[in-house]
This record gives structure tokens, sequence and C-alpha cells, in this order.
């Protein structure tokens, strides 16, 4: 079929969809550079894209899906009746995108603004009426998560439900100590900044969410960016503007925390963590916090943006509170990210076991590092990964390490070629790690230098945010058997995005993965740890799995490769010993306790809209919180708290003044201790055998 006969054809459908809808005002439409970019757009995702999909019925189908979800996750706007309108343009949609042509998803689009509006228009309606009473002492209840309920069918419903959503936003700020007119004021202002950034939308901000839809389709990390958030992205690239060091993205009406640039203000400060609601922004110390539900993404990072020095304070829902109403705020001083913040940093744990002294060497290693900058200047200070680590290990050789522990918990990884050479300092050659183009091309890189930095015992500490080089250099340890992995399963992100540059904005796709020289994908399963501990990390929420769409592990062939003599014969000894510490171990009964709360409550479908009925269960959380945490604080031998805001200036604080996380100081002092018994099974069998030492040094 010629091309100006298949677009005549195409015409015809669209016209037919759009004739199927009902009519609303089209007060969004296509404009003529956005035909080319979405031919750009889907050129790039069919020939470019590690997936290989191809537009047919099928995919046309799942990106109508995703698009409705995209907008609508919740289903709170969306008809059942707009829903059935839609379901014409299900199969004709794909190949519109194959001809550039958007105005389905504009019309869409239109759909989903004129329900906002209406919504945002009955909340303001109510909360304006001084006569309307709320009645706080019902039965009802609400539901805490509706992706898969029903599309609702009436106006009547539709109404319930928001009233409901009323009623339990006005709970939370009572509970939050406002009175019912400071809280009805609140949400005027929430809902009247709503729906103002509402009409501040324009097309190109339609055509982007238009565009992600279909990208999303093809896996979660594939993104289209306007021209504006193409400029966005490049500043957080170089990091030129000053911010508080933090990746953010947002969800429903939400603005979450997805992990912490290391050496950042908000890494530095100790406060916010991964998974962390963000609901209010307020500037300087004392200025009034910002509402921000409901806000668009990049209108939030523009609010928390500022100049260096300053001073900003986020209101949080934290993402550990089994209260899900409590709120915080913290305080954070903007600063640009500096690369030596970034630096790998080195301890040393003593431990004594039967009158034996031990010495573990430890290196943390918040991000896999270069300085491209200072290299190709011919800096031979350069600052690395590889090059600190290098160095680090040779101080602590001089103090006479015993074993060595490399700590990648919370390492969002960074250069590939960081976690390669890093490995080359473990290993005396052979691959790391092998990366598989969309053309099924697999390379494989790896260390061809014999020199060893440490030949000793040694362990990697790992946890759910342990992403992509750091998943690399832990699995290639693995692989080798050249040290024991412990902690908790790795974020899982294998895949590997690239940028690519349009007439009308920019694609960022992936088009490789990364493979473990066993074959093995770290996409979606991550690595596995050989002994686990216990994670206050959903893997349902944080991690790879937990992205809708995200590419499936899969295999290719292994790469042949020395290894070390097996860990077999010693992980279950260990593991049998690592168990029974931590079931005696204060700090690690306290982290159980709090799993299996939060497992709880992650079971509660509702919560109910009676304000005595949730005081009573915010009041029964709070004071379980201060039990359990005065049972860990007695049996180490510290004094107890009356209120949870004590233990902010109770924390101890690490050489730079960063708050201590319990939880974790103890994870990584379980992992010297589990090192003391390798070496000590280690020397056993070695006496066995050669009689030689296990020493590093």
């Amino acid at each position: 079929m010629t091309r100006f006969r298949l677009k005549t054809l195409l015409t015809g459908i669209t016209l037919a969809v759009l004739l199927a809808i009902s009519p609303v005002h089209a007060r969004y439409a296509a404009e003529p550079q956005h035909e080319e970019a979405l031919l750009d757009v889907i050129s790039a995702l069919q020939y470019n894209h590690y997936s290989g999909k191809k537009m047919d019925e099928q995919l046309s189908s799942d990106i109508f899906d995703r698009y409705l979800k995209d907008l609508d996750p919740s289903r709170i706007y969306f008809y059942a009746a707009d829903v059935r309108e839609y379901e014409h343009a299900r199969e004709a949609i794909g190949l519109e995108i194959l001809m550039g042509n958007s105005q389905t998803g504009f019309a869409i689009y239109n759909r989903f603004h004129q329900r906002q509006l209406e919504r945002l228009t009955f909340m303001l309606d109510l909360l304006g009426d001084e006569n309307h009473i709320f009645d706080f002492n019902s039965d009802l209840t609400i539901e805490t998560d509706r992706s898969e309920a029903s599309w609702i069918q009436t106006p009547e419903e539709m109404d319930r439900l928001w009233y409901k959503r009323l009623k339990n936003a006005l709970i939370s700020l009572k509970l939050a100590d406002q009175t019912l007119a400071e809280a009805r004021e609140t949400l005027i202002q929430r809902y009247e900044s709503q729906k103002s950034r509402l009409q501040q939308t324009n097309n190109e901000d339609v055509f982007e969410r238009y565009a992600n839809a279909i990208a999303h389709e093809f896996d979660p990390h594939s993104q289209y960016l306007s021209p504006r958030n193409q400029e966005n992205f490049q500043i957080n690239m170089s990091l030129s503007l000053e911010g508080i060091g933090a990746v953010l993205q947002g969800e429903d009406e939400h603005t979450k925390v997805v992990r912490l640039v290391p050496g950042g203000p908000a890494d530095l400060a100790g406060q916010l963590r991964p998974s962390d609601i963000i609901v209010g922004v307020g500037q300087d110390t004392e200025g009034p916090i910002q509402d921000v539900v409901g806000w668009r993404l990049d209108e939030v990072v523009n609010l928390i943006r500022g100049p260096r020095e300053s001073v900003v304070r986020l209101q949080i829902i934290p993402a550990d509170s089994i209260d899900r109403s409590a709120r915080r705020v913290i305080t954070i001083v903007r600063d640009k990210v500096r690369l030596e913040e970034q630096a790998a940093q080195k301890r040393i744990i003593d431990i004594t076991r039967n009158e034996q002294p031990y010495r573990i060497g430890v290196i943390e290693i918040p991000a896999f590092y270069i300085d491209f900058a200072a290299m190709q200047a011919g800096d031979p200070e350069y600052k690395s990964t590889t090059r600190d680590v290098e160095r680090l290990i040779e101080e602590l050789k001089q103090e006479n390490i015993d074993s060595l522990i490399v700590d990648l918990r919370n390492n969002g990884g960074g250069s590939l070629r960081e976690a390669n050479e890093l490995t080359g300092l473990f290993i005396s050659r052979g691959p790391t790690v092998q990366i598989r183009d969309a053309s099924g091309r697999v390379d494989i890189l790896g260390d061809f230098d014999p020199k060893v930095a440490w030949s000793g015992p040694m362990a990697v500490i790992v946890n759910r945010l342990s992403a992509s080089a750091s998943e690399i250099f832990a699995g290639a340890i693995q692989d080798y058997n050249r040290g024991l992995v412990v902690g908790s399963r790795t974020f899982g992100k294998g895949t590997v995005q690239t940028l690519l540059p349009l007439e009308h904005g920019q694609m960022k796709l992936t088009h490789a993965k990364f493979y473990r020289i066993s074959g093995e994908s770290t996409q979606n399963k991550g690595v596995e740890p050989h002994i686990h501990f216990p994670t206050l990390f959903d893997e349902k929420e944080i991690g790879e799995s937990a992205l809708e769409g995200a590419l499936p592990w899969d295999t290719v062939h292994p790469v042949r490769h020395g290894r070390f003599p097996s860990l077999a014969p010693f992980l279950d000894d260990l593991t049998h010993r690592h168990e029974n510490r931590i079931a005696n171990n204060p700090d690690f009964i306290f982290m159980q306790q709090h799993i299996e709360r939060s497992r709880e409550q992650r079971q509660q479908t509702s919560v109910p809209l009676n304000i005595s009925e949730v005081r009573a269960q915010r009041d029964e959380v709070e004071q379980w919180q201060i039990n359990t945490e005065n049972e860990r604080r007695m049996a180490k031998g510290e004094p107890p708290i009356r209120q949870l805001s004590e233990l902010d200036d109770l924390l101890p604080k690490d050489s730079q003044g960063r708050p201590v996380n319990p939880e974790a100081e103890s994870i990584l002092h379980e992992t010297a201790e589990i090192m003391v018994d390798f070496i000590d099974l280690h020397l056993s069998h070695t006496a066995q055998t050669s009689g030689k030492v296990v020493n590093g040094n």
C-alpha cells in the first residue's frame, strides 16, 4: 500500500474514532511540530529499543491501556462510559502513531482535563459551603488502593468517592493539629492551586504525556523529553543548579523520593530517605510550608531548587512510617553535589573473639564515579572509584586488617568502566560483565591487569538500593567465588539507556542489557546474596520488579572464567551462626518487629473516616513505636524515651556530623562478625590442606 493511500485510510479511521467519542471542549490540540516528533519517537523506539517491539494490534491495545493508566492510575476521574467511548480507538491508535497522528491522544486528554476540573470544582464548592456540616463520626471507610477497582459508573458514585476523599483529607489535617476552619482553608488553597496549574497545561505538556505513555509501554526507563524538560534533564545531569541532591518522581498526586545522590545535601543531612513522600516545601528556616499535593513534578523540583547555602524545608510522609497520616518537617541546606563527597571512605571494625583480636577493614562506596574532565586534561591525580579504593586498601593493609568489607548499600551505580576496573582489584584477570545490545551483539568487558590489590577474605554488602554498576561488581565477585555477598536482594537494574536527540526534544531509551559472566542478567531479579539480612525496604514498592513493564530476566551464554574455591562448604555454617546472633540482637529484633508490623499495615485495604477511630489507631501506632524503641534501648543499656521526637537528638553522629542509622550500623557490624566466622572456618580448612595464610598483606 502506498504511503498516500495508507495515510488516507488512517485519516478516515481517525475521523471515525473522533466522531465516535462524545464531543468535549477541545482545549488542547496537536501542533504541526508534533507530527514529526511522534514519528521520531515511534521510529526510535521500534528500531533502537532493546525489546525489539514493533507496532501491532497488541501493542496498540497496550498503549491505549497504558495511557489511561498513566492519566488516571487510581480510577478516580474517568467514568466507565468515557472508557467505553474510547474503546473505538484501541486498535486504531497504533496506526495513528505510525503516521505521526496524535489526535486521539489529545482527545482523550481533553476529556481527562474536563473530569479533573469537575472534581476540583466539586471539592471547592463543598469547602466553600460554610453551612455544610462534615460528619467525622461515621462508620464509612475509603479504599487505600483503587488501581484495580472498576471504573466508576455514575456521577452519584463519583461524588460519593470524592466526598470520602475530602473527609479523609480533612481528618488528616485535623489530626495534624489544624482546626476545621484551618483545614478547610488549607484544602481550598490546595485545590485552587491545582486548578490554576491545571489551566496552565499547554499542548506541549499533553504531547509529552502521550509520547511517554507510548515509551513506557516499551519499558519504564524509556522516556520522551520535550524541549523544556530536555533542558531540565541536562541541568540535572550536570548538577549546574543547586538543590538537595535527590531524584524524584510523580506518583498519583504526590512527589516520591526515588533515590538520593551520594554526597548530596539530602544524603549528608541524613533525614530524607528513598520512598519518602514530599507533601510540602518551605523556604528558609521559618517560611510557610507550601502544600504541593497535586503539583506537577517539575514545579515541585523548581520549588526545591534555590541559591547555594540557602535553606529548604520539606514536609514529608516518611517511607518507614506505619502511620501514613504522619507528617514530619526536615531541613536541608542547598548546595552542589561535590565529587569529593561521593568519594570512597574507609574505617576499621575491631572484634575480639575468644581473646583473639580481628581487624575488619570497611570501604564504603557511595557511587561509581570518575572525574572525566580531570582525566582527559591529563591530571595524574584525577579521582575515580578504583583509584581511591586501591589507595584505601593500601592504607588498610598498613593497619594490618584481617579481612575487607566493600559496602555498596544505597549505591545506585554510575560508571560502568569503574565497576569493571574495581572488580580487577580483587581478581588477577578475566571477564567481568557482558553487554548485549538490541541487535543481539554481545560485548565482554574484563580486567587484563594481573595486579591484585587485596587477596584476602572479603565480603560485599548490598541492599535493595544497590543498583546497576553495584550489581555488576557484586555479581562478578559472586561468580568468581571471590567473596561473600551479604545483605538483601539488589534493585535489579540491568538495562542501559542512551540519549537520542530529536528535531523536537530528546529520547532516552533502553538499548542494551547487562549480563553476568555466568550468563544471567541482573535485570529484574538483581543479585541474590549468599547470606540474607532483614530489610525494611518493600520489594513490591522498591526495585525493578516493582516497575510496571520492566524488561524480564533472561540469560545469554556464560563466559569461561577462572574461579576461586567454592564458598558452598562454608555457607550453611555461616548462615546458622549469623541467624543465631541476630535472633538475640536488639537492633535486628527491632527491625523484624517493624517489618512484620509494616506487612500487616500493607494488608489493610481501607481506612476509617471516623476521626476518633483514626486518632485511636494513630495513638496506638505511636505507642507501639515508643514501646519497641524502648525495648531496644533497654536491651542495649540506653535510657528510654517518652516521645519519638527525642530520637533525633539521641542518634549518634558520624565524623561528618551525619546521623548514624542504628539498623544500618548493626548490619555492618554483623557483616564483620560473619567475616570473623569466615576467617575461622577458612583457616581451619586451610590448615587441614595446605596451611596457607589467608591474610591479604
